[in-house]
């Protein structure tokens, strides 16, 4: 189960993403574009961590790598956390905010130290990936992913758990 926080529409029988600028600073998300849209662009990984740190109040761990083109959520990037030495690969998408026809939604996405996360991936908002999580290309996560297993697809479901993988990676392979 994602965690977030449900809010109703502003205005009721109009859905919310007409009143967004109530919910969040046009001056803010204006900033958070164009430091995001410069970032994708950076091939300088040590560039790209310190611009979201310092300009989006993102939380990002030592030698952790945004591929090129990630965007992290442009409203809420500070509800974004990554640990160290974690690859977020080409393309991937991170929200922290969804917009429905009757309410918003905001949560906190939390991404383990050690994680991979392939390709093309979306995240959704109030997900979990634990430490040492593998997330395979062209995944939609939208539920929490335990620490070291291997998950993918559209939704996610969990492929392989830890326990599961060292066991495969005792067992000789039949060739």
């Amino acid at each position: 189960m994602r965690r977030t926080d449900r809010h109703p529409a502003p205005v009721k029988g109009t859905n919310p993403l007409w009143h967004m600028y109530r919910t969040v600073s046009f001056f803010k998300v204006a900033k958070n574009f164009i430091v995001i849209q410069i970032g994708r662009y950076t091939p300088f990984l040590s560039v790209k961590r310190w611009l979201y740190q310092t300009f989006l109040g993102m939380n990002i761990g030592e030698k952790t790598a945004l591929a090129l083109m990630v965007v992290p959520d442009t409203m809420f990037p500070e509800r974004i956390r990554i640990g160290r030495n974690s690859i977020i690969g080409f393309n991937t998408t991170i929200l922290a905010h969804e917009y429905l026809t009757d309410e918003y939604r905001l949560g906190d996405v939390i991404i383990g130290d050690n994680v991979m996360i392939g390709a093309n991936t979306t995240i959704l908002p109030g997900v979990e990936i634990g430490d040492g999580a593998t997330v395979s290309a062209a995944s939609l996560v939208n539920r929490d992913i335990p620490p070291g297993s291997l998950a993918g697809g559209n939704p996610v479901r969990i492929i392989y758990t830890a326990e599961q993988l060292k066991e495969r990676k005792r067992t000789p392979r039949q060739q």
